[in-house]
């Protein structure tokens, strides 16, 4: 490994900035990027509302570069740690006008009356932004996708839904695309060094390795280490609940974690694939990931949140997770001198444990192509369509032979402590006709199978019925005309 720095460097008004942490006391390496701004004199456009995600009004923009081309994304900066925007453009209010000349969001933002008391317009401009960078005459469909993280109070979403479809029905040619080869040519430069980042401060230890090596090098030597790659559900802990996160190994700059590889037999994805690009490979492939990833969060929150750390976390109500069981994915697990592959089922043991072991990093999914005839769907029952916890989720797979159930997967989250397959409905159904008078049977048992929690999204009894009722519905949707 090579020696470590104590410096970040990212882009910021066309200018490379320089944060050495071990000079500069004043800031932390767990200083969000929200409150990095915030304490500078001309970048207050950007707002805390909620600092947990939700409403959108500390939108910013990062630009990151690939092979000579920038790549656009929106974020929420109160769930982003300042050394995560290493090797990267940040992109905020006060950067869109050109000498005095607001940019077509701005402008059209103006022409149709898409802010009153202007709290939230801040962000919501830079959500517009980033869409204008990434799509030209995007569908009705995209800009409500893209709007999603922006919660406005006053307006009414009609004036910023025409003010996105006028502004990026233009040409893009603002002077981000006039300057674009420029700041691209910063970022390689940025990001040829690959020594590793870390910084000591009396409270906190902040390790940010640049290759795989390097961090498989840094889980073995600091196994108690937070492991941070999107950090939506970490900065949690420190944005609601004031924890001091005294260690952190931040592996979300590595490369060779960001991947979708179709194979022969399955398809390997990184751990480090955000959860909106892994959105965009799925389609046609894998059409009930893409459609569960339609209504994961926020785009703000899926440029950030990664596959592996969806994994990694264990959550009961993980979006991803019972349908990853439904699809028999693996994950596979990394150490510095070994490695290993285990079913998902088998990876995650209880209520946010998994059997990782303390020098092991995700590295990997591995999901099997779906063979002939089997139909995987999933399903999400929540209080709000968009930007809501599950109360009930599910993923169900099923395989059909001469009309009788030759394989069938039944995983839900939201009923246990972790997700969990329905392993004796599964087996009652197994060779039995897949007709309604056996699907009404399963319910029954279903009903019974799991002690879920009441809580403040739903009590026992309705989860029960809720998982009962989706069975019946997957049936619905799995029958032929006429059976």
């Amino acid at each position: 490994m090579s020696s470590p720095r104590s410096s970040i460097q990212f882009v910021l008004n066309n200018q490379v900035i320089t944060v050495d942490f071990n000079a500069d006391t004043e800031l932390k390496p767990t200083t969000t990027v929200l409150n990095y701004l915030r304490a500078m004199p001309f970048h207050k456009g950007v707002k805390e509302g909620c600092a947990e995600g939700d409403c959108g009004a500390c939108t910013v923009v990062i630009a990151e570069n690939n092979e000579g081309k920038l790549f656009y994304k929106a974020i929420d900066s109160c769930l982003v740690f300042l050394p995560m925007i290493h090797g990267k453009q940040l992109i905020t209010i006060e950067n869109l006008a050109d000498s005095g000349k607001l940019h077509p969001v701005q402008q059209e933002m103006v022409n149709h009356n898409g802010s009153q008391c202007g709290y939230c317009t801040p962000g919501v401009v830079m959500s517009l932004f980033g869409l204008y960078k990434t799509h030209h005459n995007p569908g009705r469909e995209i800009i409500e996708d893209t709007l999603t993280g922006n919660l406005c109070r006053c307006t009414g979403y009609q004036p910023i839904i025409t003010a996105a479809e006028h502004a990026c029905s233009c040409v893009d040619k603002d002077k981000f695309k006039l300057h674009e080869a420029e700041i691209s040519g910063l970022l390689a430069h940025i990001n040829t060094d690959k020594s590793p980042i870390e910084i000591h401060t009396p409270t906190r230890q902040y390790f940010k390795p640049l290759t795989l090596q390097d961090a498989l090098n840094y889980r073995h030597r600091y196994p108690k280490a937070i492991i941070v790659s999107g950090a939506t559900d970490t900065a949690l802990r420190q944005t609601k609940k004031n924890e001091v996160l005294a260690e952190i190994i931040d592996i979300s700059n590595i490369a060779e974690l960001k991947y979708f590889n179709e194979q022969a037999q399955d398809y390997k994805i990184g751990s480090g694939i955000s959860l909106e690009e892994l959105k965009k490979h799925a389609a046609g492939i894998l059409p009930a990931l893409h459609q569960l990833l339609k209504i994961f969060g926020s785009l703000q929150i899926r440029n950030l949140a990664t596959i592996g750390g969806n994994i990694g976390s264990a959550s009961p109500i993980g979006d991803t997770l019972p349908l990853l069981m439904a699809y028999k994915a693996k994950v596979r697990l990394q150490s510095a001198d070994s490695g290993r592959l285990l079913w998902l089922d088998d990876f995650i043991k209880g209520y946010r444990l998994t059997d990782i072991h303390a020098d092991e990093l995700i590295t990997a999914i591995h999901i099997p192509k779906p063979g002939q005839g089997f139909i995987t769907l999933s399903y999400k029952v929540s209080k709000r369509k968009d930007l809501d916890i599950s109360t009930v989720s599910g993923g169900f797979s099923l395989l059909l032979e001469n009309g009788n159930v030759k394989e069938i997967i039944l995983a839900f989250g939201g009923m246990a402590d972790h997700p969990r397959r329905a392993a004796d409905t599964e087996h009652f159904l197994t060779g039995k006709p897949w007709t309604r008078p056996n699907v009404e049977h399963a319910m029954k048992i279903l009903f019974h199978e799991f002690l879920p929690l009441s809580d403040a999204r739903a009590g026992a009894e309705y989860r029960s019925l809720v998982a009962r009722n989706l069975l019946l519905k997957f049936y619905t949707e799995t029958i032929t005309p006429g059976q």
